[in-house]
C-alpha cells in the first residue's frame, strides 16, 4: 500500500513515514504544498495523508484541486487540534476523513487501510440517502425538497453518517470526530443529538433512517 505523505514538519514526517511503514505502508513524502499537488497528480498512490499547513498550497487547495481534477484517491487530512471548524472545511473540499494532531500511529494506519478497502470511488457535490440530500459546500440539508435547520454539531454529526451511510459508525467515532478526542462531558451526548437528528430529519417525514446499531453505535439508512 503506497502513501503519500504531505507534511511540512520534517522530524513528524519522518516520524508518521516510519511509523506507517512498521504497519507495512510504503510511504513517499513531500514537505511543499506544491510540490505535493504534483506528486499526487502524476503519482500512484493508494491514499494520501495532507496536512493543512502547507508552503506552497494549503492543505484545503490541494484537496480540491485534486478532486476537480476527478483524482478520487482517498484523502486523510491532518487538522489542527484546536482547529474549530478543520474537521468540516475537511469534508467539505473533497477529503475522506480526518485526523486531529497529536494523533495515534496505530489509528491512522487503521484509518488508512479503512479507506484504502473503499477504494477510489467518485464523490458526489451533494450527499443523497433516498430522498435527504446534504450540500456540504453550502451547509444544506433537506429532504424531498424541504429544507431542514440543522445546528453545526447536527450537521456535523449527519455528515458522518451520510458519507458512511448503510455502515453503522462507532459511538466512540461519532464522539471523536464531531465533539473531539479532550471532550470530557460523557458519551450520552452522542446519544442526545442523535435524537435530534430524529426530531429534524425522520419524525416530521413518518420516517425512521437514524438506526441504532446495538453495542456498535449509529447508522443511516435509505428511505427508498
Amino acid at each position: 500500500m503506497r502513501v503519500l505523505l504531505v507534511e511540512d514538519e520534517e522530524r513528524l514526517a519522518r516520524l508518521v513515514a516510519e511509523g506507517l511503514e512498521e504497519h507495512g505502508f510504503s510511504v513517499d513524502i513531500e514537505n511543499d504544498g506544491l510540490l505535493g499537488l504534483d506528486r499526487a497528480r502524476h503519482g500512484s498512490f493508494d491514499a494520501i495523508v495532507l496536512d493543512i499547513l502547507l508552503p506552497g498550497r494549503n492543505g484545503y487547495r490541494i484537496c480540491a484541486e485534486l478532486r476537480a481534477d476527478e483524482n478520487w484517491t482517498p484523502i486523510m487530512m491532518l487538522t489542527a487540534k484546536d482547529g474549530e471548524f478543520d474537521e468540516a472545511e475537511a469534508l467539505d473540499t473533497g477529503a475522506d476523513d480526518y485526523l486531529r494532531k497529536p494523533f495515534s500511529l496505530h489509528v491512522l494506519a487503521a484509518r488508512l487501510r479503512a479507506l484504502i478497502r473503499r477504494g477510489q470511488s467518485p464523490r458526489p457535490v451533494t450527499l443523497e440517502a433516498g430522498s435527504l440530500v446534504m450540500d456540504p459546500n453550502r451547509r444544506t440539508v433537506t429532504r424531498s425538497g424541504t429544507s431542514i435547520e440543522l445546528t453545526r454539531r447536527e450537521f456535523d454529526l449527519l455528515q458522518i453518517l451520510m458519507r458512511n451511510a448503510g455502515e453503522p459508525v462507532p459511538k466512540d467515532e461519532l464522539l471523536s470526530r464531531v465533539w473531539g478526542s479532550e471532550f470530557d462531558g460523557g458519551a450520552n451526548v452522542v446519544e442526545v443529538y442523535v435524537r435530534y437528528l430524529r426530531q429534524k430529519v425522520d419524525e416530521p417525514f413518518g420516517l425512521a433512517t437514524l438506526e441504532t446499531v446495538r453495542n456498535v453505535g449509529y447508522q443511516l439508512v435509505s428511505d427508498e
